[in-house]
């Protein structure tokens, strides 16, 4: 019962200060979505443009990301296949591409 006697007290008191942090953060947050609203046209106009370059950027930076993955991706498999060639060698499996680009086992 000694941990109820303090739970009301706790309680309002908790309720007044999130109420009064609640609302000092709303009026901080309100003036200044309103001064962004309120703010020069041009302003707006100068923000949306570097937002259209900051995207365009991206874009051009994944695709240029891209391209290296795929070029590293044929640089991988031009390295596998000449590893399976060399193998196939030394295990006395000579292989060797026929006219369709498959490899074919020699007899």
């Amino acid at each position: 019962m000694s941990n109820r006697e303090g739970f009301t007290g706790g309680f309002i008191a908790g309720a007044a200060v999130g109420g009064l942090v609640g609302a000092v953060l709303g009026t901080v947050l309100s003036r200044r979505a309103a001064e962004t609203l309120l703010s020069d046209p041009s302003e707006a106009k100068t923000r949306k443009i570097r937002q259209r370059k900051a995207s365009q950027l991206e874009a051009d930076s994944m695709e240029v990301a891209r391209l290296s993955l795929e070029d590293k991706i044929a640089q991988l498999n031009q390295a596998i296949d000449d590893v399976r060639l060399q193998l196939g060698d030394v295990n006395g499996n000579a292989q060797t591409h026929n006219s369709e680009g498959s490899i074919a086992q020699d007899s």
